[in-house]
C-alpha cells in the first residue's frame, strides 16, 4: 500500500512538474475501486445532486446528505485523499455554522473540504477553517453554486480583465491558506497562466492541459449520466449500454423459467 495522499503529496507532485488524478465517488465500492487503482484524489463532489439523487442542480444538496455520502466513500478509501465539497449555504450563512457544518464532514471521513467562490468572507472562512485542523481546495471560474447569479454554465476569464481578476482570486486564495484550486471553465491558456503564477496546485475541470490536477465526474467518465456530457468530459466506458443490457438479461431469464436454475436454489 502507498503512502496516504496528502496536501504535501500534491504540492510535491506540482513542484515535480508531474501531474495527479482526481475522480468524484459517491459510494463505498466505487470509491474502493478508485483507490485500488490508484487514484490520488476522490472528490464526494456536490455533482451526485444530479448524477445519484436526480435532482435538477447542484443546489439542491444538503448537509444531511453529503454526510452520508462522505461517510459511504470515506469506508472505501485507504490512499487517496478525501475531499466533500460543502453544499450549497452550508457554508455562506455565518462562520459559526460553517464551521460546525465542515468539522461534520470531517468527522464522517473527509480529509479535507472544497469551498466555491473567493470574497472577504470566503477568505476568512478558509483561514478559520485551517486553524480548525480542516485542509481547503478552492473552486474558482465557474462556480455551479453561483450558476444563478453567472446566468447559466458559460466559460469564464475570456477577456484580458477577467482573466486578470482570476490570477488576482487564484493569489487571494494562495495566501488564505487552500492548498489546491479547482479552475472550471477556463480557457488553457488563462489557466496555465494561473497554474505557473501561484504555488498551489491547480486542478483544471475544464481548464485545459496545464494544471497540476485533473478532476472529472465518474459518471462521465463511465458514460452512465446522459442528461448531458460536457466537452472536457471523456468517456472512458458505456454503463448505461451495460446496465439496460443486463436489467433486459434478466428479465429475459425471468420470462423464459432459465433464473433462477438449479445452482441457484437452496
Amino acid at each position: 500500500m502507498d503512502n496516504k495522499v496528502t496536501v504535501r503529496t500534491l504540492k510535491k507532485i506540482k513542484d515535480n512538474n508531474e501531474k495527479f488524478s482526481v475522480l468524484t465517488a459517491y459510494d463505498y465500492s466505487t470509491a474502493k475501486y478508485f483507490d485500488e487503482s490508484g487514484i490520488d484524489v476522490v472528490l464526494i463532489g456536490d455533482s451526485l445532486a444530479m448524477t445519484a439523487l436526480g435532482y435538477e442542480n447542484t443546489n439542491c444538496v444538503g448537509v444531511e446528505e453529503m454526510t452520508i455520502f462522505t461517510k459511504a466513500v470515506a469506508k472505501g478509501v485507504n490512499r487517496a485523499m478525501v475531499v466533500t465539497d460543502m453544499p450549497f449555504m452550508s457554508y455562506t450563512i455565518d462562520i459559526q455554522s460553517a464551521l460546525k457544518n465542515i468539522g461534520n464532514m470531517v468527522k464522517n471521513g473527509a480529509n479535507a473540504v472544497k469551498l466555491e467562490g473567493c470574497n472577504d468572507y470566503i477568505e476568512k472562512l478558509i483561514e478559520c477553517t485551517i486553524n480548525m485542523g480542516v485542509p481547503v481546495m478552492g473552486h474558482i471560474g465557474f462556480t455551479p453554486q453561483s450558476q444563478n447569479v453567472i446566468g447559466g454554465h458559460i466559460i469564464q476569464g475570456k477577456t484580458e480583465d477577467a482573466a486578470d481578476k482570476l490570477l488576482k482570486q487564484a493569489k487571494r486564495l494562495e495566501k488564505a491558506g487552500v492548498f489546491s484550486i479547482v479552475l472550471e471553465m477556463v480557457p488553457e491558456q488563462v489557466a496555465k497562466n494561473i497554474t505557473e503564477n501561484i504555488s498551489v496546485p491547480t486542478i483544471s475541470c475544464g481548464a485545459g492541459r496545464y494544471c497540476d490536477g485533473f478532476v472529472m465526474v465518474c459518471d462521465d467518465l463511465f458514460g452512465k449520466f446522459d442528461a448531458f456530457t460536457p466537452k472536457f468530459a471523456r468517456r472512458y466506458g458505456d454503463m448505461k449500454t451495460l446496465i439496460t443490457d443486463c436489467a433486459k438479461k434478466y428479465i429475459e431469464d425471468i420470462k423464459s423459467g432459465d433464473y433462477p436454475n438449479e445452482n441457484e436454489v437452496y
